[in-house]
C-alpha cells in the first residue's frame, strides 16, 4: 500500500485519471486541495501531444479546476527537452496537430510538412487533424532511412462514449507499412517523471505517479523507480497487469478512493 499522506509530489495523467471527456470525476477537485494542504504539488502528466498547455488550461478551467503552466509536464516537453541533444539544426517533418508543429517552432526547431530530400528526422504525435498525405509522406521518409521519434506508444485516447486511434495505433500502421519502428518519449520511458523530480526537488520516495494505463503511466513510474498507483477509471482493467507483467504498487477504483485514503485519521 501507499501512503499518500507521505508523498509530496503528485505525477497524475489526465485522460481516464482525473476526468473522461467533458467530465471531472467526483473527488478531482478536493484532491487537489488536499495536496497543496499537505504541502505536497500536483503536475499533470500527459501524453497527449495534440493539445498546447493552454489549451490544457482552458480545458480544466471549464471543469472548474484554476491552473498555470508549470502544474504541467507534456509528452511534448518531453520530446523538445529530448531534441536539445543535438537535433537544433536538423530539418525536421513534424506529423501532428497544427498546435504540436507551433510547439517545437517556439522552442526553435525547424520544422516543416514537405517531405523533402532535406528532411532529416521525422517526429509524430497523437494526431486528430490525420490526413492520408501525412501518412504517405512519414512512409516515404521511413523507407528512405530518416530517423523516426514519436511523442508516446499509447494505443488509444479515451473518450465519454470510448476511444480513438492514438500515437501508438497510428505509429504501429507506419510500422506495418515499412518495417521501422520510431523511439518513443513520453510514458512508459522515464524522462518525464526524472525531469519532474529534479525540476521541483524532490525525492523518489516523496514521489507517486497516479494512472489509469498500466503500459504507460504504471510502467514510466516503475521505470524510474518510484511507487505507482493504478486507477480503474479509464482505459485499463485489473488483466492488464498481468498481460503486461507490469505490477502497480497499489490499485484503486478511483482518484476519489484516493483522497479518502489521504483525508483518513
Amino acid at each position: 500500500m501507499i501512503d499518500f499522506k507521505k508523498k509530496r509530489l503528485f505525477l497524475l495523467d489526465m485522460d481516464g485519471t482525473i476526468y473522461l471527456g467533458d467530465r471531472l470525476f467526483e473527488g478531482t477537485a478536493e484532491f487537489l486541495k488536499v495536496v497543496r494542504r499537505q504541502g505536497g504539488k500536483y503536475l499533470f502528466a500527459t501524453n497527449n501531444s495534440s493539445r498546447s498547455v493552454d489549451a490544457y488550461i482552458e480545458r480544466l478551467q471549464r471543469l472548474g479546476i484554476a491552473s498555470e503552466r508549470d502544474d504541467f509536464l507534456t509528452s511534448v516537453d518531453a520530446l523538445i527537452m529530448f531534441l536539445r541533444n543535438g537535433y537544433e539544426k536538423k530539418l525536421i517533418y513534424a506529423a501532428g496537430t497544427k498546435t504540436f508543429r507551433e510547439q517545437l517552432q517556439t522552442a526553435g526547431f525547424h520544422i516543416t510538412t514537405e517531405c523533402t530530400e532535406a528532411v532529416e528526422l521525422l517526429v509524430n504525435g497523437f494526431d486528430t487533424e490525420l490526413s492520408f498525405q501525412k501518412l504517405e509522406d512519414a512512409c516515404r521518409l521511413l523507407t528512405r532511412g530518416v530517423e523516426w521519434i514519436a511523442t508516446n506508444p499509447d494505443w488509444v485516447c479515451p473518450t465519454e462514449w470510448g476511444s480513438v486511434p492514438d500515437c501508438g495505433s497510428v505509429s504501429e500502421m507506419l510500422t506495418r507499412a515499412t518495417g521501422r519502428r520510431p523511439r518513443f518519449i513520453g510514458k512508459p520511458e522515464p524522462d518525464m517523471a526524472l525531469l519532474s523530480m529534479e525540476r521541483y526537488g524532490f525525492t523518489k520516495a516523496e514521489t507517486v505517479m497516479v494512472g489509469d494505463r498500466i503500459y504507460t503511466d504504471i510502467a514510466c513510474g516503475i521505470n524510474a523507480g518510484i511507487d505507482t498507483a493504478f486507477v480503474l477509471s479509464g482505459e485499463g482493467v485489473e488483466a492488464d497487469i498481468e498481460k503486461y507483467q507490469l505490477r502497480p504498487t497499489g490499485i484503486y477504483r478511483d482518484i476519489g478512493e484516493i483522497l479518502t485514503l489521504m483525508q483518513e485519521d
